[in-house]
């Protein structure tokens, strides 16, 4: 054999193979293996905290959430002080706490009853069933968050609903007569807090069955409204990363119980 042909043999296997690629009857790649899946963040905490929960609805579902986070450690009325400076820390400074109404960053150190300071605002106002301070709903810091002391005054007792007057203080806030709107970046924090309120305390401790209406002229009764806005807030606002660091927090390092509707925003309407 010549060589020219000994080189046309040579050659033959490396054309035909490109001719394949660009006729496309070449075998195609593997395609690359898709990543493994993420394990879901809650997970863990389906298939354990809540795992009697899974699958209800409706009563059996509140009744089973009630027994869950029934299960706390309890902090005195004092121990709420630095309760807070943590589970309120502001992400960008953590030498200062957020206020929930006003959202203004104020020194951890600056607590206290004096015009610009904070201090300790009952989400569920503790005249609506009468438990005070005591430990136990007065004390739980579930519902318990730094607030300045004006606008807390402000609040006072009253119920939530939409309108009212803006707070001058507290850009964002409203409220008239019998009822106070927050700004919209923590209505649904508002609206989690009370229904949280809600399911923890049923009135087989020593305190009142607490449960939420859709009124806001609830005076002293056990009971906080209105209802239906809530639960509006509370799909208008979903949790956020601050919400969310908030309640491991709680969990982790104080009461080791959590707010399932931070969790599970779903179960809001899954009970009402």
């Amino acid at each position: 054999m010549s060589r020219r042909h000994s080189a046309l043999r040579r050659s033959l296997p490396a054309a035909l193979a490109v001719l394949a690629v660009l006729t496309g009857t070449a075998a195609a790649a593997p395609a690359p293996a898709p990543p493994p899946a993420a394990t879901p963040p809650l997970a863990p905490l389906d298939d354990t905290y809540y795992q009697d929960a899974a699958g209800k609805t409706g009563t059996a579902l509140k009744s089973a959430l009630h027994t869950i986070i029934s299960d706390q450690s309890k902090l005195t009325y004092s121990q709420v002080w630095d309760a807070l400076k943590d589970t309120d820390q502001d992400p960008a400074n953590s030498s200062n706490v957020v206020l929930l109404y006003s959202g203004r960053s104020e020194p951890k150190s600056d607590n206290g009853g004096n015009v610009g300071q904070w201090n300790r605002e009952h989400v569920w106002a503790k005249s609506h069933g009468g438990f005070g301070t005591a430990t136990g709903p007065g004390t739980d810091i579930h519902h318990l968050r730094p607030a300045d002391v004006q606008v807390n005054s402000e609040r006072g007792n009253k119920d939530f609903d939409n309108g009212g007057t803006e707070l001058s203080d507290a850009p964002g806030n409203h409220t008239d007569s019998d009822s106070f709107e927050p700004r919209d970046a923590v209505k649904g924090d508002v609206a989690r807090m009370i229904l949280y309120m809600a399911v923890r305390y049923e009135g087989d401790d020593s305190f009142a069955d607490l449960e939420p209406n859709d009124s806001v002229s609830n005076g002293s009764a056990p009971h906080i409204g209105r209802l239906s806005v809530l639960k509006t807030w509370s799909e208008q606002d979903p949790p956020d990363s601050f919400e969310k660091r908030r309640n491991d927090v709680v969990f982790d390092q104080y009461q080791h119980n959590r707010n399932p509707f931070i969790d599970h925003p779903e179960w809001v309407d899954a009970i009402w």
